[in-house]
């Protein structure tokens, strides 16, 4: 990492190694994916996998209007959360968090959040969509790494609760 930015660099690597190290306390042997390119956009990663956009595991964070608590909601690359039906799921109105709260929650800046590794447990629901697919992909902490993971396996993993909220 260059003087420059070797302070960027070695936060994106704590973000990436939580993933990884997340990953394996699962048994997981998964291979992260160095883009050399971002992929803060579900179209920008789907192209960068060499898979259609709904294969892109998007980590949306909302924040609860009444508790403040944060909720995650893995939702396929071309559909979006629908806020009633995510608020329904959540029991609380809900609303996006700020790139402070994502990143002190979770430990991740936005286009960057991974489904895994945060740095304190998060409720997250799943977008069924996900399921209709062998293998998807997400977030591996920064805005250049992607990992593959069958679908059931994130679900598993991340403690997720599959429930339709998008559109």
């Amino acid at each position: 990492s260059s003087s420059r930015n070797g302070r960027r660099d070695d936060r994106m690597s704590k973000s990436l190694a939580r993933v990884e190290a997340a990953l394996m306390s699962h048994g997981l042997a998964v291979t992260i994916l160095a883009c050399g390119a971002d992929t803060r956009t579900a179209a920008q990663a789907a192209g960068v996998a060499g898979v259609e956009i709904d294969q892109i595991v998007k980590s949306i964070i909302f924040r609860g209007e009444t508790s403040g608590r944060i909720a995650l909601f893995l939702t396929a690359g071309g559909n979006r959360v629908d806020a009633d039906l995510a608020s329904a799921l959540a029991r609380e109105p809900l609303g996006r968090a700020d790139a402070d709260q994502v990143r002190a929650e979770t430990g991740f800046a936005i286009g960057g959040v991974a489904p895994v590794g945060h740095l304190s447990p998060v409720p997250t629901w799943a977008d069924p969509r996900l399921l209709d697919f062998p293998l998807v992909w997400a977030a591996a902490g920064t805005p250049q790494h992607i990992f593959a993971v069958a679908p059931e396996t994130l679900v598993r993993i991340t403690g997720a609760t599959v429930a339709p909220f998008a559109v």
